[in-house]
């Protein structure tokens, strides 16, 4: 079934990014929200006709990995820029209105890549409110350069390899910047954007939580009216704020399901039990399904085929539970704005969400219709909304859980008692950081149980027990990462907890591999 209509109707106070496939777009996007003004990501091919329809208070052009230059290489519909709203090309979106509207674009003798010193020669709206002389630091990366600007256009800014940084054209509401606003390294870059939000496109800035959830709960209410929806909750961020901000809106009408797949972190269930219960007051079924879901993994080593058993045995456990429950017509899924850019095709190239992120069969199966009410938001502001919604920070902070729960960190075949030694050396792990003062700024920490055992001496006795892996990683949005830097002592007092106080384990050792070419989870 199709996602329930929760279209925002929001006209004059948005804006519309054109995406040509930068590695830097959901920055951009972030970046303008951080200003209190909505924006959404879309492929860089939309028409003129689709522009005109969404009413963007103005438009960003991103940036791209492909040249202008190259016969295949995205185009813009040049009608775009009749619709009448001021437009903004970033990198990729300098050199294609210049090599679209005349100028003169070639591969540049020295590309820049990382830090430049822009050097801006002529006042402009666009720079107005930096700190700091005509020079700041700017993020570059590109390996064509603009030699000639485009009839019409005019030079604001240079850099030692780029004669053409930035520009505007003297009649239309055009302007293009060569380098990245968006990256923490451009000095004044999150400024300039605000400039070009607010005070050029004149966007008012009234994307707030408080107005995102007046507005979501009325969309809800709306859209179910008397019906009943069920919710499929892990115990996690994205699904735990999704049911809150459902239940707000629509109550009792709203059973939320918690399957105890056996591969849960150590009391969770008890955790979601307390807090969904007893502090939200929220309808909860919990169906224990511990045993089926071991004796469906028991034997299998596959990583992957794991993943799948996990997934068709939670919707057939899912899909009983609700069968009983009767009536419902929608389902709510935690679905964030990621997702949602990751499913849709970006100037020819497409990824898909993975395969355990959302309750994948389960809508087509039971004939439910979707509710995805935080499918506009990213990450951290899924986490903003869940404080405004009443929940614990203890909640709504937590590090990330992969959908297959403990399956994927024990290395190997699953059973209980890896389970059990898994779940108190993780439990160990998360103490100590957060001992240490240390785990709002590790993106993700976790134990990983082993399929290797080592020889030890514990008292006088020779032992031959398993191993434990430690992963620490910081990270902004987990498509890379960089293994933490955990100090010396802290590593030590987890080591030392994790062998003392977990039978069956003799040695721990610490991941020092980054994502690239490691992935954060070891399965």
């Amino acid at each position: 079934m199709p996602a329930a209509p929760l279209t925002r109707d929001r006209v004059s106070d948005r804006i519309l990014i054109l995406d040509y496939g930068s590695q830097f777009t959901q920055l951009i996007a972030r970046r303008i929200r951080e200003q209190h003004v909505y924006c959404e990501i879309h492929p860089g091919d939309r028409d003129a006709a689709f522009v005109r329809a969404w009413e963007p208070a103005g438009i960003v052009l991103s940036g791209g990995p492909a040249s202008v230059l190259d016969p295949g290489s995205p185009k813009l519909d040049l009608e775009i820029l009749d619709v009448g709203c001021p437009v903004l090309g970033v990198c990729y979106g300098l050199q294609l209105l210049t090599h679209q509207l005349g100028g003169l674009v070639e591969p540049a003798d020295d590309r820049e890549y990382g830090r430049a010193i822009l050097k801006v020669e002529k006042e402009d709206p666009l720079f107005a409110n930096l700190d700091g002389g005509p020079e700041r630091t700017v993020w570059m990366s590109h390996g064509d350069s603009v030699l000639r600007l485009a009839p019409g256009f005019e030079l604001l800014a240079t850099s030692d390899n780029s004669p053409f940084a930035a520009m505007r054209h003297t009649d239309r509401p055009i302007w293009a910047i060569q380098f990245h606003p968006e990256v923490a390294h451009t000095d004044g870059g999150t400024q300039m954007l605000k400039n070009f939000a607010i005070d050029i496109c004149g966007a008012t800035p009234s994307w707030t939580m408080e107005s995102f959830i007046d507005e979501t709960v009325d969309r809800i209410r709306e859209t179910v009216g008397d019906r009943r929806v069920i919710c499929g909750l892990s115990g996690g961020v994205d699904s735990s704020v999704a049911a809150a901000i459902v239940h707000r809106a629509i109550g009792d009408q709203l059973r939320c399901i918690f399957v105890d797949n056996g591969l849960l972190r150590k009391n969770e269930r008890q955790d979601v039990e307390d807090l969904f219960v007893k502090l939200l007051d929220m309808p909860l079924i919990v169906a224990d399904a511990r045993q089926r879901f071991l004796d469906a993994l028991a034997g299998e080593i596959d990583p992957e085929r794991k993943r799948r058993i996990i997934g068709h045995m939670f919707i057939e456990v899912f899909d009983q539970e609700a069968k009983a429950i009767g009536g419902a017509d929608f389902l709510v899924q935690g679905t964030l704005y990621p997702d949602v850019i990751e499913s849709v095709p970006v100037m020819g190239q497409s990824s898909t969400i993975k395969s355990h992120h959302n309750v994948g069969g389960l809508p087509e199966r039971m004939n439910l219709e979707l509710l995805e009410p935080l499918r506009e938001l990213f990450k951290d502001e899924v986490r903003d909304l869940g404080r405004k919604l009443g929940l614990d920070d203890s909640l709504v902070g937590r590090h990330p859980f992969p959908g297959p729960g403990l399956a994927i960190r024990v290395i190997g075949e699953v059973t209980e008692p890896k389970l059990a030694s898994l779940r108190e050396a993780d439990a160990i792990v998360i103490e100590e950081i957060r001992k240490a003062g240390l785990y709002d700024e590790i993106w993700q920490a976790f134990a990983v149980y082993l399929p290797v055992q080592t020889v030890g001496v514990m008292g006088d006795e020779r032992t031959y027990e398993n191993v434990v892996a430690v992963r620490c990683v910081s990270s902004l949005d987990a498509m890379t990462a960089d293994w933490s830097r955990v100090p010396h002592e802290v590593l030590a007092s987890i080591s030392s907890r994790i062998i003392n106080e977990v039978k069956g384990i003799n040695r721990v050792v610490y991941d020092i591999s980054s994502k690239p070419p490691a992935t954060i989870e070891w399965e």
